[in-house]
């Protein structure tokens, strides 16, 4: 420590003089910019390659241009008109106008795709119409109609409202199986295309399963190793880690050697007569498959939680239970499992988070049925609707910070235990 002198004033300071509180804030401030600069290269990892991708994914999903940048005559008709107005000639005008400048900008396609996302088989429609948009003259309502009479729908005309402006929550509409009514409400989407309901319920389903189980399997393995003498404990943790050090693509593409119909877990079965020849099991291409190899890739993570809260508990607790007259069950129901609840909580919570988002596993044994909605994500994404892909990558974000702070009411996030 500086030596320090008390001055006259009564003030202390230090040895050159200074005022001791400047100088312990100088000195404070020193030490909180050279903690910042230590840690400023991680913080712009962060930034770089999560916070900037989750920001941009969430701008996408309410941005798209592609409709209201090549159609600027009837997005400004949009804007001036309300919600409701009827599409006369002077709307009419502003689409044959539009349509004839997208033909020599060979944008009829973009155009067409941004309103087919909102309203399926609309893209040919616009691609069409375009080739011969030359040939349109006034009156144009007229003209359009005689090309094409899909012009006087008013659910195209909401759809091309909905997109006459680059941001939009349309495809948010579409995540949730949503829809603009002609009036411009929200209704349900048909029945046949509901599908991403009823894909995220799946999610969340086989999540659920695969967690459960993966704490089934776990916990008496991780109660194993916590029991055991430390160096035999070391020695069986290489099996559970063992399969960090194989490639995820094999150890999946193993479960289809194992699993299929003409596999070695059927023809074990077979051979010790469990079953014929035609009663095989179809145990891959469907939930089944994406849950059997799921549960064998997630659980290390339900383990490594467990092992971690399940090491530290004296094993005198449950023996001075046992002396005192409860019974193993007993013993174990109030004394060691409420003392576990840290680990079976943080381990699930990573299993479920890691299953919603697992795309690899269902694509390679899931199937139709097996499929999840990280799946449909990549799928869009390939098609290039970013914008879709973007909105139900947000709602799947969205859920998991919904667990995270459930989480944190119910057991704590300081009291999370990963290994």
């Amino acid at each position: 420590m500086a030596d320090t002198t008390l001055t006259r004033t009564g003030v202390l300071s230090t040895a050159d003089g200074r005022p001791l509180k400047s100088a312990l804030a100088r000195a404070q401030s020193r030490a909180k910019w050279r903690a910042f600069l230590l840690v400023a290269p991680l913080l712009l990892f962060v930034l770089v390659t999560f916070v900037a991708p989750i920001g941009q994914m969430l701008f996408r999903s309410v941005h798209h241009d592609g409709f209201s940048r090549n159609m600027p005559h009837l997005s400004a008709w949009f804007a001036a008109n309300p919600r409701g107005t009827e599409p006369g000639e002077a709307a009419f005008a502003a689409l044959a106008d539009d349509l004839k400048a997208a033909r020599q900008n060979r944008t009829a396609g973009e155009i067409g795709t941004r309103i087919n996302y909102d309203l399926s088989g609309t893209r040919s429609l616009f691609t069409a119409t375009a080739r011969s948009a030359d040939k349109l003259a006034p009156p144009y309502r007229e003209a359009l109609l005689a090309e094409n009479r899909q012009w006087g729908d008013p659910r195209l005309w909401e759809a091309m409202r909905g997109a006459s402006g680059a941001l939009t929550p349309n495809f948010y509409l579409s995540a949730l199986d949503l829809q603009r009514s002609p009036d411009g409400g929200i209704e349900r989407a048909p029945p046949e295309n509901r599908v991403y309901l009823m894909l995220f319920e799946r999610t969340f389903l086989l999540s659920g399963i695969i967690m459960v189980m993966t704490l089934v399997l776990g916990y008496p393995v991780a109660h194993l190793l916590a029991v055991l003498p430390l160096r035999t404990s070391n020695l069986l943790m290489i099996l559970v880690l063992l399969p960090f050090w194989t490639s995820l693509l094999v150890r999946t593409t193993s479960w289809i050697v194992l699993l299929q119909s003409q596999g070695v877990v059927n023809n074990v079965l077979v051979a010790s007569g469990v079953l014929t020849e035609e009663t095989r099991l179809q145990m891959i291409y469907n939930q089944a498959g994406t849950i059997i190899a799921m549960t064998h890739i997630l659980l290390p993570f339900m383990i490594l939680p467990l092992y971690s809260v399940m090491r530290p508990i004296p094993p005198s607790y449950v023996r001075a239970a046992r002396s005192l007259g409860a019974s193993s069950w007993c013993a174990f129901r109030r004394i060691y499992f409420p003392q576990t609840i840290p680990g079976i909580a943080a381990g699930a919570l990573l299993v479920f988070i890691l299953a919603v988002g697992y795309y690899i596993t269902p694509a390679l044994v899931g199937g139709a049925s097996g499929q999840l909605i990280s799946n449909l994500i990549a799928f869009h994404m390939s098609k290039s609707n970013w914008s879709l892909a973007a909105a139900i990558a947000a709602i799947l974000l969205a859920a998991v910070l919904v667990l995270y702070w459930l989480y944190d009411r119910l057991i704590g996030i300081d009291n999370m235990k990963l290994g």
